[in-house]
């Protein structure tokens, strides 16, 4: 498709975001001084099932090869991914509790859950009061669906959760039952299994309160799952999506855009990567002598990163994303204050260096450089439309168009006709390139877009209206003769 508008971006992202999981997030934290160290951490999220819950995702092919290519752990993320959920799933699940169904979808849940019947059936039947028993080989929810299907089943049995994978069940009386279901103790209580469901949308909500600035290199789909999965379902509206991300985060720092605006005095070499921006910003030729550049320490159980590159590890990401937003600052703040040897820079300082970049999150392929989440997008600048004609050169499609135009420039490719296709770029330099250095080829022939000699819906308009008007100036020069009068 053509470059969108970052509205009709939006409109197409919800619909993927919606339909894809978040496998890992990455949080570091620094130490706010002249020295930083830094505290990465990893963690493996995975949507469990409970009851009527059960949460469907999709992972492509291609995305699967990734990140084996890289060695994500597929077992650690399906067996201890922690579980997470938005606002309408945790009512969805409050209500569920309310209800006291237990109902259990899941076929694994539904072995489990028979099993353990099956066991404490047999045992009770011969148990006496106080006497107990362990269940064991539970996993996740299973613990707590265990209990509340057994407590509902057996009015004589209570439930106690045992390490992470075990249940004790004790025989009780129905008078001792009744004192236990009071206590505040009880680990089924609502509250206690709603905790346990949010689980990593706990942290997401504590970094809400925190009211800290989020930082996160080329953001803009991060901010799309951090709404979706812990916050709500994505909004219909592109605005109130804005809205919302800005009254979660006050703060958003994208290093991405704080980088692009420091080109103009600090010239980097083309690079693709958030880990080659590290490395550039790293360069003794970018800091040949500077002694007050933030020094960047990893904490002790952090030290594998710095051993190794791990790239595409959240946790590796989130330690490099860090850095590049101290460096960055450290730039900016050294470029418009001039800051001496004697200054000793403060993180307060380095903020207010950022301040041209906050809450402009990085926008690809429109006609923007940037989102503003805190007031009003700045309107769209987009290069004009081209067309390419193609004469001779047989089975193009878009495809062929775009590598034969890549080694000059990058375009957007869209076919117009069986030998058009219509091209779009983000940069007017571009689209003066091509024109010029296509003006004489002699297979593609490439010029502006003009509406009414190009679209095909004009041309074929044309053609019905030019068809009519002949047919209707034949009509009247072969029409009957004239009548004549009485």
């Amino acid at each position: 498709s053509l470059f969108d508008s970052p509205a009709e971006w939006y409109q197409k992202a919800r619909q993927s975001v919606q339909r894809f999981t978040v496998s890992q997030f990455g949080k570091h934290f620094l130490s706010f001084c002249c020295r930083y160290v830094v505290h990465s951490y990893n963690f493996f999220l995975f949507p469990s099932t409970f009851g009527a819950m059960d949460p469907e995702f999709t992972l492509s092919a291609s995305s699967i090869q990734f990140l084996s290519h890289y060695g994500f752990d597929y077992n650690k993320f399906l067996k201890d991914g922690i579980p997470y959920m938005n606002e309408v799933q945790e009512e969805s699940l409050r209500q569920y509790l309310l209800s006291g169904s237990w109902k259990v979808y899941s076929v694994l849940d539904k072995e489990s859950m028979k099993k353990a019947i099956d066991e404490v059936t047999c045992w009770i039947a011969g148990a006496e009061e106080e006497e107990t028993m362990i269940l064991q080989d539970l996993s996740g929810f299973q613990m707590f669906e265990v209990q509340l299907v057994l407590r509902r089943a057996l009015q004589n049995v209570w439930t106690q959760p045992l390490g992470d994978n075990e249940v004790m069940v004790k025989k009780v009386s129905l008078q001792h039952r009744r004192l236990l279901e009071n206590s505040p103790h009880d680990s089924c209580q609502k509250e206690l299994i709603l905790t346990s469901a949010r689980g990593f949308t706990n942290l997401f909500q504590a970094l809400v309160k925190a009211k800290k600035p989020l930082v996160g290199h080329n953001m803009l789909m991060d901010l799309l799952h951090l709404h979706d999965k812990f916050y709500k379902p994505l909004p219909e509206s592109y605005e109130e999506f804005k809205r919302n991300i800005h009254s979660l985060f006050p703060v958003l720092i994208d290093t991405k855009a704080v980088t692009k605006s420091i080109w103009k005095n600090h010239p980097f070499p083309r690079v693709s990567s958030l880990l080659e921006v590290y490395e550039v910003l790293c360069s003794s030729d970018l800091n040949p002598t500077d002694p007050l550049c933030p020094e960047i320490v990893l904490a002790s159980g952090c030290s594998r990163y710095a051993e190794k590159s791990s790239p595409h590890e959240a946790g590796y990401d989130a330690f490099l994303c860090g850095s590049v937003l101290l460096k960055a600052a450290h730039l900016l703040l050294c470029g418009s204050t001039g800051v001496t040897a004697e200054a000793d820079p403060s993180f307060s300082q380095y903020l207010d260096a950022l301040v041209k970049c906050l809450n402009q999150v990085h926008f690809t392929g429109g006609g923007v450089a940037s989102i503003n989440f805190s007031g009003v997008d700045v309107p769209c600048r987009c290069p004009p439309l081209l067309v390419v004609r193609v004469q001779g050169w047989r089975g193009l499609n878009e495809r062929h168009i775009y590598h034969e135009l890549k080694s000059l420039c990058h375009f957007r490719v869209k076919r117009l006709s069986e030998d058009q296709f219509i091209l779009q770029s983000h940069k007017f330099k571009h689209t003066r390139l091509a024109l010029r250095h296509y003006k004489d080829h002699p297979h593609l022939q490439i010029s502006l877009y003009r509406h009414w000699r190009h679209s095909p819906h004009v041309s074929c308009l044309l053609q019905v209206s030019s068809i009519v008007a002949l047919w209707s100036l034949v009509a009247f020069i072969l029409g009957g003769a004239p009548c004549q009068s009485l």
